[in-house]
Protein backbone atom coordinates (compact mmCIF):
# COMPACT_ATOMS: atom_id res chain seq x y z
CA UNK A 1 0.00 0.00 0.00
CA UNK A 2 1.69 3.52 -0.96
CA UNK A 3 1.79 5.78 2.11
CA UNK A 4 -0.23 8.44 2.42
CA UNK A 5 0.36 11.46 4.98
CA UNK A 6 -2.88 12.22 6.83
CA UNK A 7 -3.36 14.61 9.45
CA UNK A 8 -5.97 14.17 12.42
CA UNK A 9 -6.83 16.79 15.20
CA UNK A 10 -7.10 14.38 18.12
CA UNK A 11 -6.99 17.02 21.53
CA UNK A 12 -7.26 20.39 21.73
CA UNK A 13 -3.79 22.03 20.29
CA UNK A 14 -2.87 18.70 19.45
CA UNK A 15 -2.55 17.32 16.09
CA UNK A 16 -1.39 13.76 15.07
CA UNK A 17 0.29 13.02 11.52
CA UNK A 18 -0.03 9.66 10.27
CA UNK A 19 2.13 7.71 7.84
CA UNK A 20 -0.51 6.04 6.65
CA UNK A 21 0.75 2.93 4.39
CA UNK A 22 0.79 -0.51 6.20
CA UNK A 23 2.58 -2.66 6.60
CA UNK A 24 5.98 -1.27 6.10
CA UNK A 25 4.69 2.74 5.92
CA UNK A 26 7.41 3.22 3.44
CA UNK A 27 8.82 6.97 2.29
CA UNK A 28 7.80 7.92 -1.31
CA UNK A 29 8.75 9.91 -3.46
CA UNK A 30 4.62 10.94 -3.06
CA UNK A 31 4.84 10.89 0.40
CA UNK A 32 7.81 13.14 1.10
CA UNK A 33 5.99 15.88 -0.89
CA UNK A 34 2.91 15.79 1.86
CA UNK A 35 4.36 15.26 4.60
CA UNK A 36 6.85 18.05 3.94
CA UNK A 37 3.37 20.03 2.46
CA UNK A 38 1.33 18.96 5.63
CA UNK A 39 4.33 20.81 7.84
CA UNK A 40 4.37 23.63 6.27
CA UNK A 41 0.89 24.10 7.33
CA UNK A 42 1.06 23.36 10.60
CA UNK A 43 3.90 25.65 11.46
CA UNK A 44 1.33 28.28 10.34
CA UNK A 45 -2.12 26.72 12.43
CA UNK A 46 -1.95 28.74 15.50
CA UNK A 47 -4.73 26.01 16.25
CA UNK A 48 -2.05 23.78 17.00
CA UNK A 49 0.50 23.94 20.25
CA UNK A 50 1.93 20.25 19.58
CA UNK A 51 2.43 17.53 16.86
CA UNK A 52 2.96 14.13 17.44
CA UNK A 53 4.19 11.89 14.50
CA UNK A 54 2.88 8.19 14.43
CA UNK A 55 2.16 5.61 11.87
CA UNK A 56 -0.55 3.35 11.09
CA UNK A 57 0.18 -0.53 12.29
CA UNK A 58 2.04 -2.41 15.10
CA UNK A 59 4.52 -3.86 13.81
CA UNK A 60 6.25 -0.90 11.65
CA UNK A 61 7.04 2.53 12.14
CA UNK A 62 8.58 3.24 8.91
CA UNK A 63 10.93 0.77 6.91
CA UNK A 64 12.41 3.65 5.10
CA UNK A 65 12.47 4.01 1.85
CA UNK A 66 10.81 2.62 -1.01
CA UNK A 67 13.85 1.05 -2.63
CA UNK A 68 11.63 -0.12 -6.01
CA UNK A 69 11.76 3.57 -6.47
CA UNK A 70 15.90 3.43 -6.63
CA UNK A 71 16.10 2.00 -9.98
CA UNK A 72 14.66 5.31 -11.70
CA UNK A 73 16.15 8.42 -9.43
CA UNK A 74 19.90 6.87 -9.27
CA UNK A 75 21.31 9.02 -12.59
CA UNK A 76 19.26 12.14 -10.67
CA UNK A 77 19.05 11.26 -7.19
CA UNK A 78 20.04 14.08 -5.79
CA UNK A 79 17.04 16.00 -7.06
CA UNK A 80 14.68 13.90 -7.46
CA UNK A 81 15.08 12.18 -4.21
CA UNK A 82 17.35 13.51 -1.62
CA UNK A 83 17.04 17.05 -1.41
CA UNK A 84 12.98 16.75 -1.31
CA UNK A 85 13.72 14.29 1.11
CA UNK A 86 16.19 16.20 3.45
CA UNK A 87 13.46 19.34 2.84
CA UNK A 88 10.67 17.37 3.98
CA UNK A 89 12.12 15.82 7.02
CA UNK A 90 13.60 19.40 7.73
CA UNK A 91 10.26 21.07 7.53
CA UNK A 92 9.71 18.98 10.69
CA UNK A 93 12.90 19.77 12.47
CA UNK A 94 12.04 24.09 11.66
CA UNK A 95 8.63 23.76 12.31
CA UNK A 96 7.53 26.15 15.69
CA UNK A 97 5.42 23.30 17.06
CA UNK A 98 7.34 21.06 19.00
CA UNK A 99 7.10 17.31 17.13
CA UNK A 100 6.89 14.32 18.96
CA UNK A 101 7.56 10.58 17.05
CA UNK A 102 5.33 7.50 18.54
CA UNK A 103 7.11 4.70 17.66
CA UNK A 104 5.95 1.28 17.50
CA UNK A 105 7.63 -1.65 16.14
CA UNK A 106 10.21 -1.34 13.56
CA UNK A 107 12.53 2.10 12.33
CA UNK A 108 14.92 0.99 9.78
CA UNK A 109 16.76 3.81 7.66
CA UNK A 110 14.82 6.42 6.00
CA UNK A 111 12.41 5.41 9.38
CA UNK A 112 15.04 6.37 11.80
CA UNK A 113 16.55 9.29 9.94
CA UNK A 114 12.43 10.52 9.86
CA UNK A 115 11.53 10.13 13.49
CA UNK A 116 15.41 11.70 14.30
CA UNK A 117 13.93 14.99 13.03
CA UNK A 118 11.16 14.76 15.48
CA UNK A 119 12.15 16.78 18.92
CA UNK A 120 11.74 14.11 21.31
CA UNK A 121 11.17 10.38 20.04
CA UNK A 122 8.73 7.83 22.59
CA UNK A 123 9.16 4.48 21.39
CA UNK A 124 7.84 1.39 22.58
CA UNK A 125 9.92 -1.54 24.14
CA UNK A 126 9.17 -4.12 21.48
CA UNK A 127 10.53 -1.08 18.60
CA UNK A 128 13.80 -1.70 17.22
CA UNK A 129 16.06 0.79 15.13
CA UNK A 130 18.72 0.14 12.09
CA UNK A 131 20.49 1.77 9.17
CA UNK A 132 20.67 -1.04 6.84
CA UNK A 133 21.80 1.41 3.86
CA UNK A 134 25.09 -0.01 4.05
CA UNK A 135 23.87 -3.18 2.50
CA UNK A 136 22.40 -1.27 -0.22
CA UNK A 137 25.98 -0.24 -1.01
CA UNK A 138 24.52 3.47 0.01
CA UNK A 139 24.47 5.56 3.79
CA UNK A 140 22.04 7.30 5.23
CA UNK A 141 21.32 10.48 2.80
CA UNK A 142 18.43 12.28 4.76
CA UNK A 143 19.87 13.18 7.63
CA UNK A 144 21.62 10.12 9.06
CA UNK A 145 25.07 11.55 8.85
CA UNK A 146 24.69 14.78 10.96
CA UNK A 147 21.76 13.97 12.74
CA UNK A 148 22.58 10.41 14.13
CA UNK A 149 26.01 11.87 15.62
CA UNK A 150 24.35 14.73 17.74
CA UNK A 151 21.61 12.22 19.65
CA UNK A 152 24.34 9.29 20.18
CA UNK A 153 28.15 10.25 19.23
CA UNK A 154 30.23 9.79 16.69
CA UNK A 155 31.78 6.53 17.93
CA UNK A 156 28.50 4.82 18.03
CA UNK A 157 27.13 6.22 14.72
CA UNK A 158 29.75 5.23 13.27
CA UNK A 159 29.16 1.87 13.93
CA UNK A 160 25.73 1.79 13.21
CA UNK A 161 25.93 2.97 9.73
CA UNK A 162 29.14 1.07 9.04
CA UNK A 163 27.09 -2.15 10.05
CA UNK A 164 23.56 -1.57 9.60
CA UNK A 165 23.01 -3.80 12.73
CA UNK A 166 19.90 -3.24 14.57
CA UNK A 167 19.40 -2.52 17.95
CA UNK A 168 16.19 -3.00 20.51
CA UNK A 169 14.39 -0.06 22.35
CA UNK A 170 16.64 -0.60 25.57
CA UNK A 171 19.41 0.33 23.42
CA UNK A 172 18.14 2.91 21.74
CA UNK A 173 17.05 4.55 25.47
CA UNK A 174 20.27 3.90 26.44
CA UNK A 175 22.75 5.74 23.97
CA UNK A 176 20.23 8.42 23.49
CA UNK A 177 18.69 7.72 19.76
CA UNK A 178 15.00 7.69 21.73
CA UNK A 179 14.06 9.73 25.18
CA UNK A 180 11.26 7.49 26.59
CA UNK A 181 9.77 3.90 26.48
CA UNK A 182 6.38 2.70 26.98
CA UNK A 183 4.46 -0.84 26.91
CA UNK A 184 3.88 -2.61 23.89
CA UNK A 185 1.02 -0.48 22.51
CA UNK A 186 1.14 2.69 24.24
CA UNK A 187 3.71 4.44 22.61
CA UNK A 188 0.48 6.91 20.42
CA UNK A 189 -0.87 7.23 23.96
CA UNK A 190 2.28 8.70 25.92
CA UNK A 191 3.28 10.92 23.10
CA UNK A 192 0.02 12.60 23.10
CA UNK A 193 -0.05 13.11 26.97
CA UNK A 194 3.00 15.15 26.83
CA UNK A 195 1.72 16.63 23.87
CA UNK A 196 -0.92 18.04 25.34
CA UNK A 197 1.48 19.22 28.60
CA UNK A 198 3.43 21.17 25.95
CA UNK A 199 0.85 22.24 24.40
CA UNK A 200 -0.18 24.05 27.08
CA UNK A 201 3.03 25.59 27.25
CA UNK A 202 3.84 29.21 25.92
CA UNK A 203 4.53 29.20 22.38
CA UNK A 204 7.16 31.97 22.08
CA UNK A 205 9.05 29.69 24.70
CA UNK A 206 8.82 26.95 23.02
CA UNK A 207 9.96 28.33 19.56
CA UNK A 208 12.90 29.86 20.86
CA UNK A 209 13.98 26.73 22.58
CA UNK A 210 13.68 24.41 19.68
CA UNK A 211 15.26 26.87 17.05
CA UNK A 212 17.78 27.96 19.75
CA UNK A 213 18.88 24.24 20.09
CA UNK A 214 18.60 23.81 16.70
CA UNK A 215 20.97 26.92 15.58
CA UNK A 216 23.63 25.31 18.35
CA UNK A 217 24.47 22.83 15.65
CA UNK A 218 27.02 23.33 13.83
CA UNK A 219 25.71 24.93 9.86
CA UNK A 220 22.84 22.97 8.37
CA UNK A 221 23.44 23.98 4.69
CA UNK A 222 27.28 22.89 5.17
CA UNK A 223 26.40 19.55 6.62
CA UNK A 224 23.63 19.34 3.76
CA UNK A 225 26.00 19.91 0.74
CA UNK A 226 28.32 17.58 1.98
CA UNK A 227 25.47 14.60 2.22
CA UNK A 228 24.06 15.14 -1.09
CA UNK A 229 27.61 15.30 -2.53
CA UNK A 230 28.46 12.16 -1.26
CA UNK A 231 24.82 10.69 -1.69
CA UNK A 232 25.41 11.96 -5.65
CA UNK A 233 28.58 9.51 -6.06
CA UNK A 234 27.58 7.02 -3.98
CA UNK A 235 23.90 6.40 -5.89
CA UNK A 236 25.38 6.52 -9.30
CA UNK A 237 28.05 3.50 -8.04
CA UNK A 238 28.32 -0.10 -9.13
CA UNK A 239 28.24 -1.27 -6.01
CA UNK A 240 24.71 0.55 -5.58
CA UNK A 241 23.19 -0.72 -8.73
CA UNK A 242 24.33 -4.37 -7.04
CA UNK A 243 22.99 -3.78 -3.57
CA UNK A 244 19.74 -2.29 -5.03
CA UNK A 245 19.24 -5.38 -7.21
CA UNK A 246 20.64 -7.92 -4.86
CA UNK A 247 17.60 -6.58 -2.22
CA UNK A 248 14.82 -7.25 -5.23
CA UNK A 249 16.12 -10.63 -5.94
CA UNK A 250 16.20 -11.60 -2.01
CA UNK A 251 19.85 -12.15 -1.64
CA UNK A 252 22.72 -11.31 -0.29
CA UNK A 253 24.96 -7.96 -1.97
CA UNK A 254 28.33 -8.98 -3.45
CA UNK A 255 30.05 -5.85 -2.98
CA UNK A 256 33.77 -7.18 -3.25
CA UNK A 257 34.00 -6.85 -6.70
CA UNK A 258 33.26 -3.41 -7.48
CA UNK A 259 35.88 -0.86 -6.75
CA UNK A 260 35.52 3.05 -6.49
CA UNK A 261 35.95 5.25 -9.58
CA UNK A 262 34.69 8.14 -8.68
CA UNK A 263 36.65 11.00 -7.30
CA UNK A 264 37.05 11.61 -3.60
CA UNK A 265 34.87 14.76 -1.63
CA UNK A 266 36.09 18.19 -2.74
CA UNK A 267 38.92 19.56 -0.67
CA UNK A 268 40.45 15.81 -0.67
CA UNK A 269 43.68 14.36 -2.16
CA UNK A 270 43.16 10.97 -4.46
CA UNK A 271 43.91 7.87 -2.82
CA UNK A 272 47.22 6.46 -4.28
CA UNK A 273 45.48 2.77 -4.77
CA UNK A 274 41.67 2.36 -5.74
CA UNK A 275 39.16 0.79 -3.09
CA UNK A 276 37.43 -2.00 -3.01
CA UNK A 277 33.91 -2.41 -1.53
CA UNK A 278 34.08 -4.67 1.20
Amino acid sequence: MATQITLERVRAGVACVWLDGPPLNLNSLASIEQLRGTFENLDQDDAVGCVVLAARGERVFCAGSNVQEFPSVREDVVARKLKRENEAFRSIEICRKPVIAAIEGIALGGGCELMMACDIRIASESASFGFPEIRLGVFPGSGGLYRLPRLVGQAKAIELMMTGDRIDAREALRIGLVNRLTEPGQALEAALDLANRIAESAPEALHAIKSGVRESWRDYETSLAITLELSDRVFRSEACAEGVKAFMDKRPPRFRNFKSTNPPPSGQPSPKDERTFN
